[in-house]
């Protein structure tokens, strides 16, 4: 059975070991990324099938990310996240 991988982009620890355990609970393979160049250089290395990404990210924000991501591959999904105390 083909496993679907899932990028999830986070710079909050606690919320990307959440995203980690719910997404691979359901069975999806998952990978991490704490900033926007990590996200970047993931994303490259092993091309995910989506992407959840934090808007608030140090270094590049979330739309940086996602502009780059698109200009790679239009077609791939993007879940944007955010969130305000």
């Amino acid at each position: 059975m083909i496993r679907h991988r899932i990028l999830a982009v986070d710079d909050d620890p606690k919320m990307r070991s959440l995203m980690r355990r719910g997404l691979a609970a359901a069975g999806y393979e998952v990978d991490l990324a704490a900033d926007g160049e990590e996200a970047l250089a993931v994303a490259r290395a092993q091309p995910p099938d989506l992407v959840v990404l934090d808007v608030m990210l140090p270094g590049y924000d979330g739309l940086t990310v996602c502009q780059r991501l698109r200009a790679a591959n239009r077609d791939l999904p993007i879940i944007l996240l955010t969130a305000k105390d």
